[in-house]
């Protein structure tokens, strides 16, 4: 097995690390060399992409991959990797799974109601109704190579460094209060070993990969605290709160996002909820 990973972000990072442990050959990419250094420490072979520049050793690599991961979003102009990369990536002779990392945000909002992967797509922001054509644009590759695609949908993602507690102890954490909303989340962990899953197994569709507990966003502030034993921020009314455009734009979407599809193929989540998962960080000391 040859994995490359085109984003080898937080997300492509962790699956990298899990899947380098276990002696296979990672490849990732990121778009500076000081990033590449900090791939290779961790046991990925780095790559530098921008986009739009393949190099010779990229592309080498690539022939001999056997899965591949896509973390880069689409923008304004379409999926770079398809476009730098898609005619090249339908003929690859020893490919054998593709895995798409998506978001729950492609489904739009739903009023707060439970969904799954057979719920109507209406994305409302931009970056969602590019997610989704990008989804579909990847569909199309696949189905034109003959290879197994999955579509991991996350919903909102922390882990070690990027959590409640480190918003917390820098003072950036917000209680923001919008009656009736709430939020799935997933640990990073988990789409690691959801990829890992579905990976191995050549398993194709489209699966939700999220918690069990879609909850209001000031009630893991609340438990996060309760942990720390510090204090809460202040409660600010979501109406009248001073946030990003980009912040606001995720309140206006509202739903319970079901994972039973991922559950029924016969995976078993490592952090169900966020209770169990901050928990389990403050405990480890491995929040950081």
């Amino acid at each position: 097995m040859t994995i490359f990973i085109f984003g080898a972000g937080f997300s492509g990072q962790a699956f990298g690390r899990l899947m380098a442990a276990r002696g296979k050959t990672v490849h990732g990419t990121t778009r500076t060399q000081e990033k590449a250094d900090a791939l290779r420490a961790i046991g990925l072979v780095p790559h530098v992409f921008d986009g739009t520049a393949v190099a010779p050793e990229l592309a080498s690599a690539l022939e001999e991959t056997t899965h591949l991961v896509i973390s880069i979003g689409p923008g304004d102009e379409g999926d770079p990797v398809l476009d730098a990369l898609g005619d090249r990536i339908a003929t690859l002779p020893k490919l054998e799974w593709i895995g798409y990392l998506s978001t729950v945000g492609v489904y739009g909002d739903h009023d707060g109601a439970w969904i799954d992967e057979e719920a109507e797509c209406r994305p409302v922001s931009q970056r969602s109704s590019q997610r989704l054509a990008a989804e579909m644009a990847w569909q199309d590759l696949a189905d034109m190579a003959g290879k197994p695609l999955a579509i991991l949908r996350l919903s909102g993602i922390y882990g070690p460094g990027r959590n409640t507690f480190v918003n917390l102890e820098r003072g950036t954490a917000k209680r923001l209060i919008k009656p009736g909303q709430v939020f799935n989340r997933i640990h990073v962990e988990d789409i690691a070993r959801a990829l890992d899953f579905l990976g191995e197994r050549r398993i194709g569709g489209v699966f939700n990969v999220t918690d069990d507990l879609p909850a209001p966003p000031q009630d893991v502030v609340e438990y996060a605290a309760s942990l720390m034993k510090v204090d809460l921020p202040p409660a600010i009314d979501f109406e009248t709160a001073t946030i990003s455009p980009m912040a606001r734009s995720f309140y206006g979407e509202c739903k319970r996002v079901s994972n039973a599809k991922l559950k029924q193929a016969g995976f078993a989540f490592a952090h169900s909820d966020y209770k169990t998962a901050l928990s389990s960080m403050w405990a480890q000391g491995n929040w950081h």
